[in-house]
């Protein structure tokens, strides 16, 4: 086979009567050194061709995919590599969820792209890049997904029993199957505070003394459990209360940033006048309580206050609280406030708003505007 290519690649470069014979010796020269590359480039690739061979017949029972493998070693250096081309430019972690990129294509964790946006809101700057200095946006930047997908692939340790697995089955592996996984007995509801490996909770339930513990005993325990439960249930007892009145008013509002006129600026927001129970209402919002620097700090909360803009003649007594608002992921728990406005107390104090942790303060920072809903009940003397 490589004969007859050779011959027909060379017959063809040599032949007098082709349309190459009016070339110049340039170019009957660079036809015959392509000629020479291609005869090349069969002889290889016949050579590795032959070397599969005779592996396959030395080791008949060897599959393909076996001898595919690279060896471990490689293997290491390749995930290895791959961990630095994939990992977060921030963070230098590799994405968990979402991976973004700026538009000189360089990555960002979904944690790390929101912690950016939010310093640069409380600074009063363009976030902008870590790497090449460009600037970044919500509206500048786009999913990466080709780059989520592959480190969904890329191999990962359990906590639990240290095998590897890919990152994507890596949580189904953690939750549901993996005998060393973190479990507690069933006689938890009563008590029972035993955490270990999951292989060991039929032993262990085998021998659970709170079964057998007397009603007194357990009526101690369950009653220390349903004081948090009651907790809960207050609050929600109190808002199908409120959802009782006569009046009651919601609206969605928007938080928008803005500037002191000190010397040093601080970030606040404030919403559009709005109107409910036909009253005019404002809601103001600080962030860590006005504090100097807060893009110094970890720890970032929100705090707002309702404020009455409208003349009354009569005290309006009322409660009120905040949720999240339609389409929004960020998680918040309700909390009810009251107060009595009247034309000299027509300023509630701040309240923190109740957000889970400082993860979602960044989310809220990192918005163009902060989008939530009010409610307000009035209270009927």
């Amino acid at each position: 086979m490589s004969s007859s290519l050779e011959e027909r690649e060379m017959g063809g470069a040599a032949a007098p009567g082709s349309s190459s014979a009016g070339l110049g010796v340039g170019a009957v020269g660079g036809v015959a050194g392509a000629a020479l590359e291609a005869v090349a480039g069969v002889a290889a690739l016949q050579e590795e061709v032959g070397l599969r061979r005779e592996a396959t017949e030395s080791d008949p029972d060897e599959t393909p995919k076996k001898r595919a493998r690279l060896p471990e070693g490689e293997a290491g250096k390749l995930e290895e590599r791959l961990y630095s081309v994939l990992c977060c430019t921030v963070c230098l972690d590799l994405p968990k969820a979402s991976v973004y990129q700026c538009t000189n294509g360089h990555l960002m964790c979904a944690g790390c792209f929101i912690h950016l946006l939010a310093d640069s809101r409380l600074k009063e700057e363009q976030a902008t890049c870590p790497n090449c200095r460009c600037e970044i946006s919500k509206n500048l930047c786009c999913r990466n997904l080709a780059v989520e997908k592959a480190v969904s692939e890329l191999p990962t340790d359990c906590t639990f029993c240290l095998k590897k697995f890919p990152r994507s089955s890596l949580e189904r592996h953690q939750k549901e199957e993996c005998q060393d996984r973190v479990t507690q007995c069933k006689y938890k509801r009563i008590g029972c505070p035993w955490k270990g490996p999951f292989h060991e909770l039929p032993a262990h339930e085998g021998e659970c003394s709170h079964p057998t513990k007397t009603g007194t005993e357990l009526m101690g325990i369950l009653g220390e459990m349903d004081q948090s439960h009651r907790r809960d249930m207050q609050l929600y007892n109190s808002i199908f209360s409120l959802l009782c009145y006569e009046k009651i008013g919601f609206t969605e509002v928007q938080f928008r940033p803005y500037r002191t006129d000190d010397f040093i600026t601080r970030l606040y927001y404030e919403t559009p006048r709005f109107t409910v129970l036909n009253q005019t209402w404002v809601l103001k919002a600080r962030v860590n309580d006005s504090e100097r620097n807060p893009n110094l700090s970890c720890k970032r909360t929100l705090s707002f206050q309702l404020i009455l803009k409208s003349k009354v003649n009569s005290a309006l007594e009322c409660s009120f609280l905040l949720l999240k608002g339609p389409y929004d992921d960020v998680r918040i728990k309700p909390v009810i406030h009251h107060h009595s406005f009247s034309n000299d107390t027509n300023e509630t104090e701040y309240v923190p708003l109740p957000i889970s942790d400082s993860v979602e303060c960044n989310k809220l920072l990192a918005a163009k505007n902060i989008n939530l809903r009010l409610f307000i009940f009035q209270i009927q003397k």
